[in-house]
């Protein structure tokens, strides 16, 4: 214990300021892993959906809001569910919808999923802004199976009603085109079989 001591007081003062340095940064350390929310735990899931003669829109897609509705639209997507099916349906200033077989708005894959939205009893508070990526569905709650749509202009009355479930990080030029170039046949958006622009794959990006 004495000799301890004795080399403590010999310790340059130099060696006395390193030494409390690397105690703060211990210290410092330790209290930001305990406090710090953990960065990179949440799995990013994006989708790049390819259009014929227009380009590419990337979606980030957010399974904590609505995990059924992402993990369905992952799982058609990696299938090739959704490989050259069309935009049917297009509005200028509201929103272009896509993914029906038929291409009639009449519809789906063979499975329909819960509604992901508040009037159906689950909170999903992401709003239908610019951007937003959500299911469309008959008036049955639990009827969205494969058509999706992507807002064109903020459309926020649709929140709570509708299961939005992710937003476009890069492509919304895209969409604009789409829109300024769509020529409805009548006044619910039905754009003719010919004129339907293509789906030519969806893509899925996990990190």
């Amino acid at each position: 214990m004495m000799s301890q001591k004795i080399k403590a007081k010999h310790l340059s003062a130099g060696q006395k300021i390193g030494i409390l340095l690397g105690g703060c940064i211990l210290v410092c350390i330790i209290v930001l892993l305990i406090t710090a929310p953990w960065k990179g735990t949440k799995k990013m899931i994006y989708a790049d959906i390819t259009i014929k003669d227009y380009g590419t829109v990337t979606v980030e897609l957010d399974s904590e809001m609505a995990p059924i509705t992402v993990a369905n639209f992952v799982k058609l997507s990696k299938s090739g569910f959704y490989d050259g099916l069309t935009f049917h349906r297009i509005m200028a200033g509201f929103m272009a919808q896509g993914g029906d077989p038929e291409g009639t708005g009449f519809g789906g894959s063979d499975e329909t999923i819960k509604g992901e939205f508040l009037v159906n009893g689950v909170k999903n508070t992401l709003s239908h802004t610019r951007g937003t990526i959500s299911m469309a569905r008959s008036k049955s709650y639990d009827s969205a199976s494969s058509q999706f749509f992507i807002v064109h202009q903020d459309a926020t009355f649709l929140d709570g009603k509708y299961a939005a479930f992710g937003h476009v990080t890069s492509g919304m030029d895209v969409i604009d085109r789409i829109c300024q170039d769509a020529r409805p046949i009548d006044n619910n958006g039905s754009i003719a079989p010919a004129d339907q622009p293509v789906i030519e794959s969806i893509k899925i990006r996990e990190s």
